[in-house]
């Protein structure tokens, strides 16, 4: 089985773009069950990173198979518009059930940059206005416009630097209380306005209401807020990007809903389909419809397949209550994380929302960001059986994502294989 494992990475090194197959930790499986993965090596890996929030439902769950299985022995491709199939409308009807707000009209694409890209667009198309404003440290896709309004690391941009006439505005600071996110907020907008960019010329404020590959940085609902209270002022159309917290990962089917603030306009994907590619710009009836034909197309966004999986999904959300199951199970894992930190001084802020947590590894010495330790420490636990994730400007937090139906014991199996992993390196 070794030499199987070696040949395949020799494979990948061979035809994959460095840019696409050298992300962390490169682990190769041949089959994906509920929360595991099954190894090439024969050991089987707890999954806490659910696809880099994608999976909400566990890996191949049951009725999200049997309605891919179903729905390609009728449609394999639309394309929506040159033909209309149901599957794509019953998902529109679904989401319209749980979207926050008079949010009613979607557009279907293929993933959450495109996603990005066509709220980007209708918001400068509806309004009429160049500018967009983003927040520093989010992260929304890697094409030219939504990596025009992406800030969570500079090497995104390198040699690339999109020409959007975007600005941003500073995130909110974990370090300071509601109230002083707030005015800081108000000051910081007031002096973007007063000094680079005109309200008037500004179509929208995109924003991700926790942010996601910054660091899960969890604002203040006052600070969210004051932004929607400062677009409706000037007639600024708000994005939610919620490519990573939708579906479920915040313990709320959006969270926006959490926040109690209703967007203009949500771009969301990961989880919409349980793994199958589909992503969706989604906004008011009101607001789409003056995006006339050819403003806006795809070949394959809204693949019928894809539709069929998303409907699936969400059904299996509802049945199965996993956004109760969210709630309850990302409390408990915080409460067991903060008894870890006890006995372990590399562990810095645990923060989060439902099952999105963050968990800092800092150097205990001078109490600061530690990345190259989280690396270690991701590279033991992998070692162990648990597979986590990275995050943050500096690769100093850890995700720990795992599918909504998580268990308590497998929480517990998790965070005791971690246990182990930072007893190794803190001793190494």
């Amino acid at each position: 089985m070794a030499s199987d494992v070696q040949s395949l990475m020799k494979r990948m090194g061979d035809r994959l773009a460095p840019s696409m197959a050298k992300d962390h930790p490169n682990l190769p499986v041949i089959k994906e069950e509920g929360c595991y993965y099954y190894g090439a090596d024969g050991k089987t890996y707890l999954d806490f990173t659910s696809g880099i929030a994608v999976t909400n439902t566990g890996h191949r769950h049951p009725k999200v198979v049997k309605a891919v299985k179903e729905g390609a022995d009728l449609l394999t491709h639309g394309p929506s518009g040159v033909i209309m199939y149901e599957s794509i409308l019953n998902l529109a009807d679904k989401l319209a059930e749980i979207m926050p707000g008079d949010i009613d009209c979607f557009f279907f694409g293929n993933s959450g940059t495109e996603a990005v890209e066509g709220a980007l667009k209708l918001a400068k198309h509806v309004t009429k206005r160049p500018a967009v404003v983003s927040f520093t440290g989010g992260f929304h896709g890697r094409t030219y416009g939504s990596m025009g309004v992406s800030t969570s690391k500079s090497k995104y941009r390198k040699y690339q630097q999109p020409q959007l006439n975007a600005f941003q505005l500073p995130y909110a600071d974990p370090s300071l209380s509601a109230e002083e996110n707030v005015k800081a907020l108000e000051k910081a907008a007031e002096t973007l306005f007063d000094h680079q960019v005109t309200p008037e010329e500004t179509a929208c404020m995109i924003v991700e209401p926790i942010l996601g590959e910054g660091g899960y940085i969890v604002p203040p609902a006052e600070w969210l807020q004051k932004i929607r209270e400062i677009c409706s002022r000037h007639g600024i159309l708000l994005i939610f990007d919620e490519v990573q917290t939708g579906f479920g990962r915040t313990g709320h089917w959006f969270a926006s809903q959490a926040f109690d603030v209703e967007p203009d306009i949500i771009a969301a994907a990961k989880g919409i389909a349980s793994g199958m590619p589909i992503g969706v710009t989604a906004a008011s009836k009101e607001l789409m419809h003056q995006w006339p034909l050819g403003s806006h197309a795809t070949t394959f966004g809204g693949n019928p397949i894809a539709c069929e999986a998303g409907i699936a999904t969400i059904e299996v959300l509802e049945e199965e209550n996993l956004l109760e199951n969210a709630q309850k199970m990302g409390k408990y894992a915080a409460e067991q994380l903060e008894q870890l930190k006890k006995s372990h001084p590399t562990l810095g802020t645990i923060r989060g929302t439902g099952l999105m947590i963050g968990i800092e590894i800092i150097n205990p010495e001078t109490n600061k960001a530690d990345g190259g330790g989280l690396m270690e420490v991701l590279d033991l636990a992998l070692e162990e059986g648990v597979l986590f994730y990275f995050c943050g400007n500096k690769t100093e937090v850890m995700r720990m994502i795992p599918p909504l139906i998580v268990t308590k014991e497998q929480i517990d199996e998790g965070l005791e294989k971690l246990d182990r992993a930072l007893t190794r390196f803190e001793e190494s």
